[in-house]
Protein backbone atom coordinates (compact mmCIF):
# COMPACT_ATOMS: atom_id res chain seq x y z
CA UNK A 1 0.00 0.00 0.00
CA UNK A 2 1.30 3.79 -0.96
CA UNK A 3 2.83 5.82 1.47
CA UNK A 4 1.51 8.64 -0.32
CA UNK A 5 -2.06 9.93 -0.08
CA UNK A 6 -4.06 10.29 -2.97
CA UNK A 7 -7.62 10.91 -4.48
CA UNK A 8 -8.78 10.08 -8.51
CA UNK A 9 -10.90 11.48 -10.26
CA UNK A 10 -12.70 10.47 -13.43
CA UNK A 11 -15.60 9.29 -14.99
CA UNK A 12 -14.45 7.40 -17.52
CA UNK A 13 -11.55 4.90 -18.18
CA UNK A 14 -10.33 5.86 -21.49
CA UNK A 15 -8.96 9.30 -20.46
CA UNK A 16 -5.70 10.37 -20.73
CA UNK A 17 -3.91 10.33 -16.86
CA UNK A 18 -2.79 13.68 -15.74
CA UNK A 19 -1.07 14.22 -11.66
CA UNK A 20 -1.57 16.88 -10.15
CA UNK A 21 1.57 17.99 -7.23
CA UNK A 22 1.20 21.17 -4.80
CA UNK A 23 4.17 23.11 -3.24
CA UNK A 24 5.82 23.77 0.10
CA UNK A 25 3.31 23.45 3.08
CA UNK A 26 0.64 22.33 1.16
CA UNK A 27 -1.85 19.62 0.25
CA UNK A 28 -3.69 18.21 -2.43
CA UNK A 29 -6.80 20.37 -2.21
CA UNK A 30 -4.73 23.44 -3.03
CA UNK A 31 -4.75 22.62 -7.08
CA UNK A 32 -8.49 21.92 -6.17
CA UNK A 33 -9.16 24.60 -9.48
CA UNK A 34 -6.81 22.72 -12.11
CA UNK A 35 -8.39 19.80 -11.26
CA UNK A 36 -11.91 20.57 -11.57
CA UNK A 37 -11.44 21.97 -14.71
CA UNK A 38 -9.30 18.84 -16.25
CA UNK A 39 -11.48 15.95 -15.25
CA UNK A 40 -13.56 16.70 -18.13
CA UNK A 41 -10.55 15.75 -20.37
CA UNK A 42 -8.55 13.67 -18.37
CA UNK A 43 -8.03 11.60 -14.89
CA UNK A 44 -6.87 12.95 -12.58
CA UNK A 45 -4.54 11.85 -9.97
CA UNK A 46 -3.85 14.61 -6.60
CA UNK A 47 -1.69 13.62 -4.45
CA UNK A 48 0.11 14.90 -1.06
CA UNK A 49 3.58 15.62 -1.22
CA UNK A 50 5.62 12.99 1.31
CA UNK A 51 5.62 15.33 4.59
CA UNK A 52 2.51 17.15 4.18
CA UNK A 53 -1.07 16.53 4.27
CA UNK A 54 -1.88 13.12 4.98
CA UNK A 55 1.14 11.26 3.73
CA UNK A 56 3.25 9.73 5.60
CA UNK A 57 6.37 12.18 7.43
CA UNK A 58 9.90 10.71 6.13
CA UNK A 59 13.55 11.15 7.83
CA UNK A 60 14.91 12.88 5.36
CA UNK A 61 14.52 15.27 2.81
CA UNK A 62 15.61 14.30 -0.85
CA UNK A 63 14.28 15.32 -4.17
CA UNK A 64 15.14 11.48 -5.53
CA UNK A 65 13.02 9.88 -2.50
CA UNK A 66 10.41 11.91 -2.71
CA UNK A 67 10.09 11.11 -6.88
CA UNK A 68 10.48 7.82 -6.04
CA UNK A 69 7.51 7.60 -3.88
CA UNK A 70 5.59 9.27 -6.08
CA UNK A 71 6.73 6.96 -8.81
CA UNK A 72 6.05 3.65 -6.56
CA UNK A 73 2.40 5.31 -6.37
CA UNK A 74 2.17 5.46 -10.41
CA UNK A 75 3.13 2.04 -10.69
CA UNK A 76 0.97 0.79 -7.91
CA UNK A 77 -2.13 2.12 -9.57
CA UNK A 78 -1.04 -0.07 -13.11
CA UNK A 79 -0.51 3.93 -14.84
CA UNK A 80 1.87 3.50 -17.64
CA UNK A 81 2.22 7.12 -18.59
CA UNK A 82 0.83 10.08 -17.69
CA UNK A 83 0.65 13.66 -17.85
CA UNK A 84 2.24 16.23 -14.44
CA UNK A 85 1.44 19.42 -13.06
CA UNK A 86 3.52 20.41 -10.70
CA UNK A 87 3.96 23.75 -9.07
CA UNK A 88 6.49 25.42 -6.76
CA UNK A 89 8.20 22.33 -4.79
CA UNK A 90 5.81 19.80 -6.43
CA UNK A 91 7.24 20.82 -9.55
CA UNK A 92 10.65 20.53 -8.56
CA UNK A 93 10.09 17.33 -7.54
CA UNK A 94 7.64 16.66 -10.88
CA UNK A 95 11.24 17.65 -12.97
CA UNK A 96 12.98 15.09 -10.79
CA UNK A 97 10.69 12.43 -11.65
CA UNK A 98 10.96 13.10 -15.52
CA UNK A 99 14.84 13.40 -14.99
CA UNK A 100 14.77 10.05 -13.54
CA UNK A 101 12.16 8.04 -14.44
CA UNK A 102 11.57 9.96 -17.85
CA UNK A 103 9.40 7.19 -19.39
CA UNK A 104 6.76 7.32 -17.12
CA UNK A 105 5.66 11.11 -18.67
CA UNK A 106 4.15 12.14 -20.93
CA UNK A 107 4.22 16.34 -21.13
CA UNK A 108 5.76 18.28 -18.12
CA UNK A 109 4.26 21.57 -17.15
CA UNK A 110 5.79 23.20 -14.39
CA UNK A 111 4.84 26.14 -12.33
CA UNK A 112 6.31 29.22 -11.63
CA UNK A 113 9.70 27.28 -10.08
CA UNK A 114 13.10 26.81 -11.80
CA UNK A 115 15.74 23.65 -11.36
CA UNK A 116 18.35 25.92 -9.87
CA UNK A 117 18.90 26.91 -6.11
CA UNK A 118 16.96 29.54 -4.76
CA UNK A 119 18.03 31.91 -1.70
CA UNK A 120 16.09 31.55 1.45
CA UNK A 121 12.64 32.93 1.44
CA UNK A 122 10.52 31.22 4.15
CA UNK A 123 12.42 32.09 7.76
CA UNK A 124 9.46 34.52 8.21
CA UNK A 125 6.96 31.44 7.90
CA UNK A 126 9.41 28.72 9.84
CA UNK A 127 9.62 31.19 12.72
CA UNK A 128 5.78 32.02 12.82
CA UNK A 129 4.73 27.97 12.27
CA UNK A 130 6.78 27.62 15.28
CA UNK A 131 5.37 30.58 17.66
CA UNK A 132 1.97 29.02 17.45
CA UNK A 133 1.57 27.00 20.90
CA UNK A 134 -0.32 23.86 19.67
CA UNK A 135 -0.89 22.51 23.54
CA UNK A 136 -3.12 25.62 24.13
CA UNK A 137 -4.94 27.55 21.82
CA UNK A 138 -8.42 26.71 21.32
CA UNK A 139 -9.63 27.62 17.34
CA UNK A 140 -7.49 28.54 14.28
CA UNK A 141 -8.22 32.00 15.18
CA UNK A 142 -5.96 31.66 17.72
CA UNK A 143 -2.82 30.27 15.54
CA UNK A 144 -3.73 33.60 13.52
CA UNK A 145 -3.00 35.63 16.04
CA UNK A 146 0.39 33.82 16.47
CA UNK A 147 1.49 33.58 12.74
CA UNK A 148 0.50 37.57 12.31
CA UNK A 149 3.33 38.74 13.96
CA UNK A 150 5.58 37.19 11.41
CA UNK A 151 3.29 36.89 8.04
CA UNK A 152 1.46 40.29 7.01
CA UNK A 153 -0.01 38.39 3.87
CA UNK A 154 -3.78 37.01 5.14
CA UNK A 155 -3.62 34.92 2.22
CA UNK A 156 -0.38 33.34 3.24
CA UNK A 157 -1.58 32.71 6.57
CA UNK A 158 -4.95 31.93 5.33
CA UNK A 159 -3.08 28.87 3.31
CA UNK A 160 -1.06 27.63 5.56
CA UNK A 161 -4.04 27.19 8.44
CA UNK A 162 -5.41 25.11 5.94
CA UNK A 163 -2.88 22.26 7.26
CA UNK A 164 -3.74 23.23 10.92
CA UNK A 165 -5.98 20.50 12.19
CA UNK A 166 -7.34 19.05 15.52
CA UNK A 167 -7.57 15.51 16.70
CA UNK A 168 -7.69 13.99 19.86
CA UNK A 169 -4.58 14.52 20.47
CA UNK A 170 -4.83 18.33 20.30
CA UNK A 171 -3.79 20.70 17.31
CA UNK A 172 -1.25 19.66 14.80
CA UNK A 173 0.36 20.68 11.92
CA UNK A 174 -0.36 17.96 8.87
CA UNK A 175 3.49 18.85 7.41
CA UNK A 176 6.74 17.82 9.16
CA UNK A 177 7.75 21.22 10.44
CA UNK A 178 10.45 19.89 11.96
CA UNK A 179 11.69 18.00 9.35
CA UNK A 180 11.06 20.96 6.58
CA UNK A 181 13.13 23.24 8.62
CA UNK A 182 15.82 21.26 9.38
CA UNK A 183 16.53 20.26 5.64
CA UNK A 184 14.98 23.63 4.16
CA UNK A 185 18.66 23.90 2.49
CA UNK A 186 18.21 20.81 0.56
CA UNK A 187 14.64 21.57 -1.09
CA UNK A 188 16.24 24.77 -2.20
CA UNK A 189 18.92 23.58 -4.45
CA UNK A 190 18.91 22.46 -7.45
CA UNK A 191 18.02 19.56 -9.50
CA UNK A 192 21.37 18.12 -11.19
CA UNK A 193 21.70 15.20 -14.26
CA UNK A 194 23.82 13.15 -16.35
CA UNK A 195 20.45 12.92 -18.67
CA UNK A 196 17.96 15.73 -20.05
CA UNK A 197 14.72 15.25 -20.40
CA UNK A 198 13.49 15.41 -23.95
CA UNK A 199 9.96 15.36 -23.96
CA UNK A 200 8.06 18.05 -24.23
CA UNK A 201 7.80 20.38 -21.16
CA UNK A 202 5.95 23.83 -20.27
CA UNK A 203 7.39 26.29 -17.69
CA UNK A 204 4.88 29.09 -16.75
CA UNK A 205 5.42 32.03 -15.14
CA UNK A 206 3.56 34.41 -13.13
CA UNK A 207 4.02 37.90 -14.33
CA UNK A 208 4.63 39.34 -11.39
CA UNK A 209 6.60 36.28 -9.40
CA UNK A 210 10.01 36.06 -9.48
CA UNK A 211 10.76 32.19 -8.82
CA UNK A 212 11.22 31.98 -12.53
CA UNK A 213 13.43 34.43 -14.20
CA UNK A 214 15.24 35.04 -17.31
CA UNK A 215 18.63 34.13 -15.39
CA UNK A 216 17.53 30.49 -15.25
CA UNK A 217 17.18 29.94 -18.97
CA UNK A 218 20.28 28.29 -19.49
CA UNK A 219 19.87 25.55 -17.02
CA UNK A 220 16.27 25.11 -17.43
CA UNK A 221 17.48 24.06 -21.09
CA UNK A 222 20.33 22.29 -20.12
CA UNK A 223 18.08 19.76 -18.33
CA UNK A 224 14.68 20.59 -20.51
CA UNK A 225 15.84 21.31 -23.84
CA UNK A 226 12.58 20.68 -25.91
CA UNK A 227 10.93 23.17 -23.39
CA UNK A 228 8.99 26.49 -23.98
CA UNK A 229 8.13 29.18 -21.39
CA UNK A 230 4.49 30.68 -21.08
CA UNK A 231 3.68 33.99 -18.87
CA UNK A 232 0.37 34.59 -17.44
CA UNK A 233 -0.37 38.57 -17.02
CA UNK A 234 -0.74 39.92 -13.73
CA UNK A 235 -0.06 36.89 -11.47
CA UNK A 236 2.17 35.88 -8.86
CA UNK A 237 3.51 32.86 -7.62
CA UNK A 238 0.36 31.49 -6.82
CA UNK A 239 -1.06 31.82 -11.02
CA UNK A 240 -2.58 28.94 -10.64
CA UNK A 241 -5.26 29.98 -7.68
CA UNK A 242 -5.23 33.88 -8.85
CA UNK A 243 -6.51 33.39 -12.25
CA UNK A 244 -7.23 29.81 -13.21
CA UNK A 245 -9.30 29.89 -15.84
CA UNK A 246 -6.27 30.84 -17.59
CA UNK A 247 -4.10 28.93 -16.43
CA UNK A 248 -6.22 25.82 -17.18
CA UNK A 249 -6.57 27.20 -20.55
CA UNK A 250 -2.82 27.09 -20.97
CA UNK A 251 -2.10 23.77 -19.47
CA UNK A 252 -4.63 22.21 -22.34
CA UNK A 253 -3.55 23.89 -25.22
CA UNK A 254 -0.20 22.68 -24.29
CA UNK A 255 -1.40 19.17 -24.06
CA UNK A 256 -3.52 18.96 -27.14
Amino acid sequence: MSNINYQIHQDEQNKPWILLIHGLFGSLDNLAALRRGLTDDYKVLSIDLPDHGNSLHTDEFSFANYALLVSELINELNIEILHIVGHSLGGKIAMQLALSQPDLIDRLIILDIAPVSYTPRHQLVFEGLEQVPLATITRRQDADHYLQEFIKEVGTRQFLLKSLNQDDNGWHWQFNLALLKRDYAKLSAGLDSKSPFIKPTLFIKGELSDYLMPDHKDRVMQLFPNSQLKMLANTGHWLHAEKPALCITTIKRFLA
